[in-house]
């Protein structure tokens, strides 16, 4: 099975340090529950091993009531999303 990894700009608007709207795969999302904090031993299974990254679970529900939990983490300078689950 092969996979494709598709990049697409992500951009997310935090609200007390926690997310509460993204902007992803050309949508805009309102964080609709209460985020959870990943910490790194998260991402040392994923495409992502490297230590002192952090990130986010969170559902979140575009305007036309579509909703995925999204896996986010925050590298150097930009937010990447890791996985979304429908």
């Amino acid at each position: 099975m092969d996979t494709a990894r598709i990049d697409h700009e992500v951009t997310i608007w935090m609200t007390g340090d926690i997310p509460s709207r993204m902007f992803f795969a050309g949508r805009r999302w309102t964080v609709t529950d209460v985020p959870t904090r990943l910490r790194e031993s998260v991402w040392a299974s994923g495409a992502a091993p490297r230590r002192g990254l952090y990130g986010w679970r969170f559902q979140a529900t575009d305007v036309e009531g579509a909703s995925f939990v999204f896996d986010v983490f925050r590298a150097q300078d930009s937010w990447h999303v890791h996985r979304s689950y429908c």
